[in-house]
């Protein structure tokens, strides 16, 4: 995204980082010319109480200089600002130069600018302060170097301050300068996870059961209206009596609804569940396969299953804002949206670390209802760098019992066990025949 060069708008009293510096961008005295001040009126106070009026005269010189101050050196603050960055996403980690260009309609003498940094972007070189001087019309280019973490990233304001050369008032005004920038998830090639199995001639990577022409026989069902004659099956019509007629699976793909368990207790390897996440939605969107989200958060957000460029971006960027919360109820929320918006014999793919009962029941639920399910579970456990020789005791006791959970739970799903220290798709491939 970059910007058009325009002239900022000073940002409103309370609603800026500081509420000194309003609309009207007033000139503020100094410690220095309060100081100055204050040996004026001791002057006067003096020359009042020794009744020597001439000694008033020796404030004419520094009350002149206090006059061209103020009426011969305030700017207008006349400049154009632009903050280019090559566009708006981009990986986590990146590392990426902004340029904050300025331009001045009048001569400043003695500026300083000061960037609103993110506190999601890492400095690595350069500064955010600057202090420069501008002759009328002169463009300067301010550049800087930052590392992209994950989540959105917003740049509101840029400050410029300047101070008379006599250094009486200083002058400052805070701009608006609105510029997003979005960090998202590493994404990896990796394989498909879930199995084809079933399928002979396949357009997509899943069979979808539909009733008419298809490659494969499915199931017998009663006949409805609209129903092409020739997949009516007469042996079963006469013996049931009732008009029964063929189902088969057809080349469409089926959906598949990835569901990232936001819970807290997996804080430690989340961001390795929103990596794994926006990998498998890439290879849906290379695969054509249409893919749905869900983000069990305290509110869930819920995207229901599409195709294409924009909506695989539109899943990105929720992930790329994910976080973990302190109130989840995945189990419930799963129920919930199973019952109402998951769209029947699709394709789960479930992101958990497995580490409460809540997202174990969750696993549970999907099963009960007869769906396929795939569990990316990385191990928060290999994520842990132990300090001495009690903690990695205490690690493998945990990942022991971990496994033992997991080996419960086999019987619901796929599981991936993953060591975050491998590759999502080495971990795939381990258990998984691709």
């Amino acid at each position: 995204m970059q910007p058009v060069p325009r002239t900022p708008t000073p940002v409103e009293p309370g609603n800026g980082p500081d509420e000194g510096a309003g609309p009207e961008g007033r000139m503020v005295p100094t410690e220095k010319a309060e100081e100055l001040f204050l040996a004026l009126w001791l002057l006067v106070l003096i020359a009042f109480l020794l009744l020597r009026w001439e000694l008033v005269y020796l404030l004419l010189p520094a009350l002149w200089l206090v006059f061209v101050a103020v009426f011969f050196f305030k700017p207008r603050m006349d400049v154009e600002l632009e903050r280019v960055i090559p566009h708006n996403r981009f990986l986590e980690g990146t590392e990426l130069e902004i340029v904050l260009r300025i331009r001045a309609g009048e001569r400043i003498p003695s500026l300083k600018v000061r960037e609103d940094l993110p506190g999601g972007l890492e400095l690595i070189d350069g500064r955010t302060e600057w202090v420069l001087s501008l002759r009328k019309g002169e463009l300067k280019e301010l550049r800087y170097r930052v590392r992209v973490k994950r989540g959105i990233h917003e740049f509101n304001w840029v400050e410029l301050s300047y101070r008379d050369p006599f250094g009486f008032f200083h002058f400052t005004k805070k701009f608006d300068l609105y510029t997003e920038l979005i960090g998202v998830p590493i994404i990896e090639d990796v394989p498909t996870p879930y199995s084809t199995r079933g399928t002979k001639i396949t357009v997509g990577s899943l069979p979808s059961p539909r009733v008419g022409e298809g490659v494969e026989f499915h199931a017998i069902r009663e006949y409805q209206p609209g129903d092409p004659l020739k997949i009516i099956n007469w042996k079963a019509t006469a013996r049931t009596g009732r008009i029964m007629a063929n189902e088969y699976e057809s080349e469409r793909k089926v959906d598949v609804i990835f569901i990232v368990d936001a819970s807290y207790t997996g804080e430690l390897v989340f961001d390795n569940l929103v990596r794994a996440a926006a990998s498998l939605m890439l290879n849906a969107l290379n695969s054509g396969t249409s893919f749905g989200l869900l983000l069990a958060e305290e509110v869930p957000l819920w995207v229901r299953p599409d195709y294409g460029k924009r909506h695989f971006f539109k899943c990105i960027d929720f992930l790329s804002t994910a976080k973990p919360d302190r109130n989840n109820m995945i189990a419930y929320q799963v129920e919930h949206l199973i019952r109402s918006h998951f769209p029947p014999r699709a394709q789960l793919v479930y992101f958990s670390p497995l580490l409460t009962e809540e997202s174990r029941e969750a696993l549970r639920i999907m099963a009960s209802f007869g769906y396929n399910v795939v569990v990316i579970s990385p191990n928060p456990y290999t994520a842990v760098e132990p300090k001495n020789r009690e903690e990695e005791l205490a690690i493998k006791l945990l990942g022991l019992q971990r496994k033992a959970v997991l080996r419960k739970m086999a019987g619901y799903g796929v599981i991936i066990d993953w060591d975050v220290r491998k590759p999502l798709k080495a971990a795939i491939a381990e258990v998984i025949q691709v």
